[in-house]
């Protein structure tokens, strides 16, 4: 039996006990390498044996190698939305619930929907497929994933715009790395089957190059490896990967600031750190008297509600509190829930605050005893 076909059996197994909607992601480190054409392959097998797989949404970019493998599946037509005069194609999500397959394939997750869509981001479609009990088959590149966003930057200089929550992600039941060496990918570039013969030098000049692609692979393989170590095997193997708590128990818990420039990138970072771990993180708000909801101005308000709602989206278990004090605050809701490391911003302060030891990390260090204390200086990536 196959590989492809070995893991089609282990994921349809999976379905077939499933009340819930199941996710299955096919991972990648950049356009080309096969995730696409992996998933429809996949499609086409279980078609074969009378699983219900209908075609949601899929991006050929063109590939007649993928375009082929469509041919036989069934497709619901996009929806088509008008924006600016120009007509654009959208996953109907109404029309893949009426019709309720089994398995609906969706492609492009870190897609950003058209106004006057039903959800802003396809991601939000298929949690709400799965929330009705329709399986779905997902591809989507690594340098997608939110909390990676500062790494991919910083190892390609390549700022990426549309990103996918970790906590999608995490909701996977069974996660597929499809890998191809650098060179591979280049040699597929050049012979015009990644993107048309009139991209191919703005793509070698730009992201294609093999430093880029060399650091998006090992993101990837890192990426499902510690997915795989997370996972809990319903079936002996460790390809299935389903949510875990590390067996040591332990969380972690990053500090949340109104007024901090730099939380998106701090909350990225204690993402990361959780999911090595394998544990439940916390995102803590210490709210004081001097930072009640009539004494910050709105734009503070705003930016607080902001990196709340990103913290949701990378997994992150959000917490509100009220203390006269902010360490004593932190301190006491870590002791309560079982919190061993705490992440906390380090930014500029006065110089008298830094010589009189009156910041809130320095207060932490001194009074932090049986913690793991992580003091995070990262420069925040502008919108």
């Amino acid at each position: 039996m196959s590989e492809p076909q070995t893991r089609s059996d282990e994921f349809l197994e999976l379905v077939r006990r499933s009340r819930q909607g199941r996710l299955k992601v096919f991972l990648g480190p950049a356009a080309g390498v096969g995730k696409t054409y992996r998933m429809l392959q996949e499609a086409q097998q279980l078609k074969k044996r009378g699983v219900d797989v209908v075609v949601g949404v899929v991006e050929s970019h063109g590939r007649a190698e993928t375009m082929a493998l469509v041919e036989g599946l069934e497709c619901v037509p996009p929806r088509k939305i008008e924006y600016r005069g120009v007509e654009l194609a959208e996953l109907d999500l109404d029309a893949v619930k009426r019709r309720a397959p089994e398995i609906a394939l969706i492609d492009e997750v870190a897609h950003t929907n058209a106004p006057g869509s039903g959800h802003k981001k396809r991601y939000e479609d298929i949690l709400d497929l799965l929330r009705v009990g329709i399986h779905v088959y997902c591809a989507f590149n690594i340098q997608h994933l939110e909390s990676l966003n500062d790494v991919v930057r910083k190892a390609t200089g390549v700022k990426v715009h549309e990103t996918v929550p970790d906590s999608f992600l995490r909701r996977a039941d069974q996660i597929i790395n499809i890998d191809l060496p650098p060179d591979d990918l280049l040699e597929r570039l050049r012979a015009g089957k990644i993107y048309p013969q009139d991209r191919v030098a703005w793509a070698l000049g730009n992201f294609f190059q093999v430093q880029n692609l060399t650091a998006l692979r090992e993101l990837s393989l890192r990426e499902v490896a510690e997915a795989v170590g997370r996972a809990q095997p319903t079936d002996g193997s460790q390809k299935l990967v389903q949510p875990a708590e590390r067996a040591t128990g332990g969380r972690v818990m990053v500090c949340l600031s109104s007024r901090s420039p730099r939380t998106r990138s701090l909350l990225r970072r204690a993402s990361r750190m959780a999911g090595r771990l394998n544990v439940h993180w916390y995102a803590l708000y210490v709210e004081t008297p001097s930072e009640g909801p009539t004494r910050i101005d709105a734009s503070t308000q705003r930016h607080l509600f902001d990196g709340q709602q990103m913290a949701r989206d990378l997994g992150a278990d959000v917490q509100h509190i009220k203390a006269t004090e902010p360490v004593e605050g932190i301190l006491e809701f870590a002791r309560a829930n079982g919190v061993t490391d705490i992440v906390i911003g380090v930014t500029d302060q006065p110089w008298y605050k830094q010589v009189f030891g009156l910041t809130v990390p320095q207060r932490l260090v001194r009074r932090a005893q049986g913690f793991d204390l992580h003091l995070l200086s990262s420069e925040e990536v502008p919108r």
